[in-house]
């Protein structure tokens, strides 16, 4: 009786294996090309330190440093424009390296109109 269950057991290991097939290993998949962003309409702020900005948007509402980078934000009633400044690969001033921006609901809104935005309001936010 035993060796009957035995028989059963390699039995269904047996099948279990064959159920599976081979195993195919896969390479790992190529990383994702990097994101590019336009930068049309925004060229006001791409590529500016944090004096040129600030010049540009007042003082900004919110400024945080993490690591190698550092955050302006800046608002009005219409949106919020974050900037990212970071220091060139080979040293220097932090300069602006990427934009994000909303309207003040947190709803998308195009990142030159936002900049346009702000450029435009009369010394407020």
């Amino acid at each position: 009786m035993r060796s009957a269950w035995i028989s059963v057991g390699l039995g269904l290991a047996v099948s279990a294996c064959a159920a599976t097939g081979p195993v195919v290993r896969q390479n790992a998949l190529p990383a994702p090309p990097a994101p590019t962003y336009g930068t049309i309409g925004l060229e006001r702020v791409m590529g500016q330190n944090a004096s040129a900005v600030t010049q540009l948007f007042g003082q900004p509402q919110l400024d945080l440093t993490e690591g190698a980078g550092r955050k302006l934000q800046f608002g009005s009633n219409i949106c919020v424009l974050d900037a990212y400044l970071y220091a060139p690969a080979q040293g220097g001033v932090p300069v602006v390296r990427h934009v994000d921006a909303r309207q003040r609901s947190g709803a998308p809104i195009d990142r030159a109109s936002c900049v346009a935005a702000l450029t435009r309001r009369d010394g407020g936010r």
